[in-house]
C-alpha cells in the first residue's frame, strides 16, 4: 500500500447512487482489477463482496455502507459503497460526511432518478468533488446524451464527458477517450483485462471532434492558457486538459463524466484512472475545522505529525465481536495502546485494537493516520458523530443531523427468558443506527421500534430473528404522527403541597402559540427576576420540554410551539426545582388543551417512473390515498410523476402498483415534511387509538 506519508497518493472516495443504477457491480470490478479480489463477485448471485450481509444477498440490494482499500497505479483508494435505497439515507449521509470525493453512478437507460437526487444533494452539502459514470451503456435504451443533459437540468451540475461510448445497446463497443484522443477496447475473454488501444474509428470521428470542442469550451471558462491556446487554434496538450480538469473538480465547478458497463467489464479501469486524476488526495480538501473548548474555531491540517483529530461516523456491532468504531482521521495517528480523549462525552477512551476493513473481513494493523479510515475496537463511550482527539486536547469536529423515524412497529419478546437479551440487542442496533430508535408506550407499556420506513424495520426484524437469534412477536407497522396547535393559550400551573416540615411552592403563567411547520419547540422567559428568580428556570424549562413529549390528544409528541414564561410568583422558603418544575408541566398540559390541539403526520415525496399507458391509472391511484400531484413529465415512452402522500396510505405500495401496471413501474419515495390530518380522518385515527 502507498505510504501514508505521501497523502498525494491516497483517495478517499464513496460511490453513490439510485437503487439499481450498479453501485456495487462497479465496486466489485474496482476490487478485481486492483487484485484485491480474485474472481468477480455479482449481485444477482449473491456473491458480491462488498454485498456481504445475509439481508443484501438475498434482496440484492446494498443496506449498509461496506469500506474497503485497494491499491491502483501505486496510489492507495479507501473505498465506501453506500446504499441506494431511501430507506438507508442515513448510510449515505455519514459515509459523505467523512469520504474527500466521490464517484455517482448512472444508470444510461433511467438516467437521473430519485434518489439519485437525493445523495447529490447530500454530497452538494458537504462540499464533496466528483466524478459521474454512466453505466449500463449495453442496456436496450441507453442513451448517454440524455443522461449528461439530465445530470445538468436536474443536479443543476456542470457536467463535462472525458469520454464518448463508442455505439451502444448491444453495439456497445468501448470507451473513446476526449483527451488522449484515442478508443479503448475491453477484451471479454479476460474479463475485460486486456485493453485494446485504437484509433478513433471514422464513424465516430465527427462525433468525437464534436465532443473534444465541447471539452475545451468548457475548460477555457475555468483556465487562462487553454482558453488562449482554443482562441489561437493551438494543441492543447493530455497534461494540460487533466491539469485543468482537476483543478475545476476540485472547486466543484465541473463534473468529469466517463462511462463504460460494469457488468460487461468494459470502462472501469479508466473510472479508477479518473479517481486518481480528478478526485481530491486529503490535502486537497481544505484543513478540517472544529470547536475549540471556549467555543473558538480551531483548525487541523491533514498532517501524520500535527495533533490527533478523528470522526467516529458509524458504530457497527455484530452477534460475535464488540462494537467496531468506523473513524477517518483528519490529523495525526492513531497507535494501538494509546489513550485518546473524547472531548463530546468528556471521557477517555483505550485504543486495544484497530482495523483495516474489507468488507466483512478484518485486518489488524497497528497504526492508521491522517488521511486513512479503519475501525476501533473497544470503545466503550464513543457513539456516531463524536470526535476523537489526544489526551489534553480538546476540539470537537460538526456532526452528523439524523432524520427523525417516521414509521413504528410493535415489538416484544415471546417469552420472559427473552425479554434481557431483546432489549441488549435493539440496544446495541440503536447504538449502531442512529435513525432507529426504541421507545415504550406509556399507555400500554409496549415497546416501539422505529426506523425510516418499512424495509428499514423489516431489515432490523430480520437482523434480531437471524443474525442475534432473539425470538420476538412483531405487529404491523404504525404510522409515528405528532401533535400540534393551531391557537394561541394561557394558562396557569400552581404547585402548593405540604410534605412533612418542609413545604412545596411553584407558581407559573404560561403562554403556548403555534410555529411555522418544521420549527420544532421553542421555550423563551418573559418574566422578572423579581417574580420567580432566574436559578428556577432550567426547571421549568425541564417540565415543561418533557411533558411536550405526550400531546393532549393521543399522546404523541407535541411540535412546532413556542412556550414563553409569562408571569408566576415564588415563596422565599418553599419553592423548589422540583415543584417549579411539577407547575411548569401542570401549566403546559392545560394550555395545550385548549390551544385546539392537531394531529401531524408524515407527508411522503413520492416518484413513480411508468410507461404512458398506466399513468391515468397510477394517477387514479395516488388520488385514491389522499396525495397530491406536483408534476408530470415524459422522457421517451416513460411518464415521471411527482406527488405528495400521507405515509399512512403508502403501506403496501409496491404490491399495488405492481397489480395496476403489470410490474413494469417502480417507485421511490423519502420523507418530506409533517403536515396536519384532515379533521375527519383525524376523529378516526384519535378513536381507534383510544380505543373508542
Amino acid at each position: 500500500m502507498a505510504a501514508l506519508k505521501d497523502l498525494n497518493d491516497v483517495r478517499n472516495i464513496g460511490i453513490m447512487a439510485h437503487i439499481d443504477a450498479g453501485k456495487t457491480t462497479t465496486t466489485e470490478r474496482i476490487l478485481f482489477y486492483t487484485g484485491r479480489s480474485y474472481k468477480l463477485g455479482e449481485v444477482h448471485d449473491g456473491t458480491a463482496v462488498m454485498d456481504w450481509m445475509v439481508q443484501e444477498q438475498e434482496r440484492g440490494i446494498t443496506i449498509t455502507s461496506a469500506a474497503t482499500t485497494c491499491e491502483w497505479k501505486k496510489k492507495k483508494i479507501n473505498i465506501i459503497d453506500t446504499p441506494g435505497h431511501v430507506d438507508f439515507t442515513i448510510e449515505v449521509e455519514r459515509s459523505l460526511r467523512v469520504l474527500d470525493g466521490a464517484i455517482a453512478v448512472f444508470c444510461a437507460v433511467g438516467g437521473v432518478e430519485s434518489q439519485s437526487e437525493t445523495v447529490w444533494r447530500q454530497a452538494d452539502k458537504y462540499s464533496i468533488p466528483r466524478i459521474a459514470f454512466v453505466n449500463k451503456m449495453d442496456r436496450v435504451g441507453a442513451d448517454f446524451q440524455r443522461c449528461v443533459s439530465m445530470i445538468a437540468e436536474r443536479l443543476g451540475a456542470n457536467p463535462v464527458p472525458v469520454q464518448i461510448p463508442a455505439g451502444a445497446e448491444a453495439e456497445f463497443e468501448g470507451v473513446i477517450d476526449l483527451i488522449e484522443e484515442r478508443m479503448l477496447v475491453f477484451d471479454e475473454q479476460s474479463l475485460g483485462q486486456d485493453i485494446e488501444v485504437k484509433e478513433v474509428p471514422a464513424i465516430y470521428r465527427e462525433e468525437f471532434t464534436a465532443a473534444r470542442l465541447v471539452l475545451l469550451e468548457k475548460l477555457a471558462d475555468f483556465d487562462e492558457e487553454i482558453m488562449e491556446k482554443y482562441l489561437d487554434d493551438t494543441i492543447v496538450s493530455a497534461s494540460e486538459i487533466y491539469k485543468a480538469l482537476r483543478k475545476a473538480t476540485l472547486a466543484l465547478e465541473i463534473v468529469p463524466v466517463l462511462c463504460g458497463s460494469a457488468f460487461k467489464n468494459k470502462g472501469v479501469q479508466t473510472l479508477l484512472d479518473g479517481v486518481i486524476e480528478f478526485l481530491p488526495s486529503p490535502l486537497d480538501v481544505k484543513s478540517i475545522e472544529g470547536e475549540g473548548s471556549n467555543g473558538e474555531i480551531v483548525t487541523r491540517k491533514s498532517d501524520p505529525n500535527a495533533k490527533l483529530t478523528g470522526l467516529v461516523f458509524k458504530l457497527m456491532t455484530d452477534s460475535f465481536v464488540e462494537n467496531l468504531a468506523f473513524v477517518r482521521v483528519y490529523s495525526g495517528k492513531i497507535t494501538v495502546g494509546d489513550k485518546v480523549y473524547n472531548p463530546v462525552k468528556k471521557k477517555q477512551e483505550k485504543i486495544s485494537k484497530i482495523m483495516k476493513l474489507h468488507a466483512n473481513k478484518r485486518e489488524e494493523v497497528q497504526e492508521i493516520s491522517a488521511g486513512d479510515i479503519g475501525a476501533l475496537i473497544g470503545l466503550k463511550f464513543t457513539t456516531t458523530g463524536d470526535t476523537l482527539c489526544e489526551k489534553g486536547d480538546f476540539i470537537i469536529l460538526e456532526s452528523m443531523d439524523f432524520p427523525d423515524p417516521v414509521i413504528g412497529v410493535a415489538i416484544e419478546p415471546k417469552s420472559k427468558a427473552e425479554e434481557k437479551k431483546l432489549n441488549e440487542t435493539l440496544a446495541k442496533i440503536a447504538l449502531e443506527d442512529p435513525s432507529f430508535t426504541v421507545t415504550t408506550d406509556a399507555d400500554t407499556g409496549q415497546k416501539i421500534i422505529s426506523g425510516m420506513g418499512e424495509l428499514h424495520l423489516e431489515i432490523i426484524v430480520d437482523r434480531l430473528l437471524n443474525e442475534f437469534k432473539v425470538s420476538a412477536n412483531v405487529g404491523t407497522p404504525q404510522v409515528a404522527y405528532k401533535e400540534t396547535i393551531e391557537t394561541v393559550c394561557e394558562a396557569e400551573g400552581k404547585f402548593d403541597q405540604l410534605t412533612g416540615a418542609k413545604g412545596q411552592f411553584g407558581h407559573v403563567i404560561i403562554k403556548i402559540e403555534p410555529l411555522k411547520r418544521g420549527e420544532g419547540v421553542q421555550f423563551v422567559s418573559e418574566v422578572d427576576a423579581n417574580l420567580i428568580p432566574a436559578e428556577f428556570l432550567d426547571s421549568i424549562e425541564k417540565g415543561i420540554i418533557g411533558s411536550l413529549d405526550s400531546g393532549p390528544l393521543i399522546g404523541y409528541p407535541l411540535t412546532d410551539v413556542k412556550v414563553s414564561l409569562i408571569g408566576g410568583s415564588y415563596h422565599e422558603d418553599d419553592s423548589t426545582d422540583m415543584a417549579f418544575g411539577i407547575a411548569g408541566a401542570m401549566a403546559i398540559r392545560r394550555a395545550a388543551v385548549d390551544a385546539s390541539p392537531k394531529l401531524l403526520e408524515p407527508v411522503m415525496d413520492l416518484e413513480v417512473t411508468t410507461p404512458d399507458d398506466y399513468i391515468g391509472d397510477v394517477i387514479a391511484d395516488i388520488n385514491s390515498k389522499r396525495g397530491k400531484i406536483v408534476g408530470v413529465s415524459a422522457e421517451g415512452s416513460l411518464q415521471i410523476l411527482k406527488a405528495h402522500v400521507p405515509l399512512a396510505e403508502m403501506f403496501g405500495y409496491s404490491t399495488s402498483l405492481r397489480s395496476a401496471t403489470q410490474g413494469r413501474a417502480n417507485f421511490s419515495m423519502h420523507f418530506l415534511e409533517y403536515n396536519v390530518v384532515p379533521a375527519l380522518k383525524a376523529e378516526k385515527i384519535v378513536k381507534k387509538i383510544r380505543g373508542i
